[in-house]
């Protein structure tokens, strides 16, 4: 049944050439992974009813298959602390190219990670766990390994990561909990193989990892 249901998702996505955010997180929060409280709002009733339920501050997103980076057109406001502050914001995503509602998210805080995966010519699906954020592509601090993976293979990944004291613990900032964080990458792992004949390329950036748990605040999945 889950992956009839993970099926229709992608199915029904074919036709943008990728998976909308709310659709992404769905998968994967089908799949066992942590995702925010979030809220797929057509209307401004239904994204003020949102942040009501979820609480502010909350994280506003454009939902749009004509935008794919969502940051780099500012689609995506954080902090949002008001009604009147969620009404505007609103309005600003309204005017966006292909505008097909609002993703009102509560806000998760932690360490920055990166889950991804791509389809390789040879060795066929692989992932990577590196380390995320707005930087990613500058430090390029990431770790590959070809699917299956094993708890092994993710704490060989972690040890593999130029600032994996980030994960470990440093200074004032705790330790993530790296059994959730061995746990969650395996799960991306199962849901990869699922997908192998469909995807192209899964960015998960980032994933929030603290003390208790990795949470999957943006994703995106690009089709075949």
């Amino acid at each position: 049944m889950l992956n009839k249901r993970i099926e229709a998702i992608v199915k029904a996505s074919r036709k943008n050439g990728w998976v909308l955010e709310p659709d992404a997180k769905k998968i994967f929060q089908l799949a066992g992974m942590s995702v925010p409280r979030f809220r797929w709002a057509k209307h401004l009733k239904e994204a003020v009813e949102a942040a009501s339920e979820i609480g502010y501050p909350v994280v506003g997103k454009i939902v749009s298959p004509k935008i794919l980076h969502k940051s780099d057109e500012g689609g995506v406001v954080t902090g949002i602390n008001t009604r009147n502050e969620l009404e505007r914001t609103f309005e600003k995503f309204k005017s966006f190219r292909g505008f097909d509602g609002m993703l009102v998210e509560e806000t998760v805080v932690g360490t920055e990670l990166i889950f991804g995966a791509k389809m390789d010519y040879q060795f066929g699906p692989v992932v990577l766990l590196g380390i995320g954020g707005t930087g990613v592509e500058i430090y390029r601090d990431i770790s590959i390994r070809m699917t299956p993976i094993t708890g092994n293979d993710v704490l060989s990944m972690i040890r593999g990561l130029k600032a994996r004291q980030l994960i470990e613990g440093y200074r004032s900032n705790p330790p993530v909990n790296i059994d959730k964080l061995s746990e969650t990458m395996l799960k991306f792992s199962e849901v990869v193989m699922k997908l192998e004949s469909d995807f192209q390329s899964i960015d998960l950036n980032p994933v929030m990892c603290t003390t208790k748990d990795c949470i999957v605040v943006d994703a995106r999945i690009i089709l075949k």
